[in-house]
């Protein structure tokens, strides 16, 4: 039996809306039943700034996200693609909006870098000296230097 794997793209984007575009609507040929879509443009605070424009699906979406241009959001998406007459298109479509702390943005886009978290699980990043002035490795003796062995290093 030939079983068919699916790889789903989900990907995450941070940064402001910049714009808000209008509601589009309709009845699915299909079902019969009314849809609700809108987009919205979303830049990036990065070096070089990046828009991307994606898509919130279904009116209670629409309500529950109630994105404002100017709002700094982190976007997650899936992206997709479909044909049509030949040609194909990108579709990018939200399913998770959250607020982000502007402050935190803005500090970011500065390079400004968050304090070390007392805890963290990590070592310093330059660790002490030992103690007693020791150094951890021997001095390195010049070339030509008579010694008892005669590796290179």
């Amino acid at each position: 039996m030939l079983k068919t794997l699916y790889t789903i793209f989900i990907m995450e984007i941070e940064g402001k809306i910049i714009a808000v575009l209008p509601e589009q609507g309709g009845v699915s040929a299909r079902t019969g039943n009314p849809w609700k879509s809108q987009d919205y443009v979303i830049e990036t605070h990065d070096q070089f700034p990046k828009k991307c424009v994606f898509r919130v699906f279904g009116a209670e979406r629409i309500a529950q996200f109630n994105i404002q241009a100017g709002e700094e959001l982190r976007v997650s998406f899936d992206i997709d693609a479909h044909e049509y007459n030949g040609r194909w298109f990108n579709d990018i479509r939200a399913w998770a909006v959250a607020r982000v702390d502007p402050a935190a943005t803005q500090a970011a886009a500065q390079g400004i870098q968050p304090a070390p978290m007392p805890d963290a699980p990590f070592p310093p990043a330059q660790p002490a000296a030992p103690a007693g002035g020791a150094t951890p490795f021997p001095p390195v003796q010049p070339a030509g230097a008579d010694s008892a062995d005669d590796l290179p290093f």
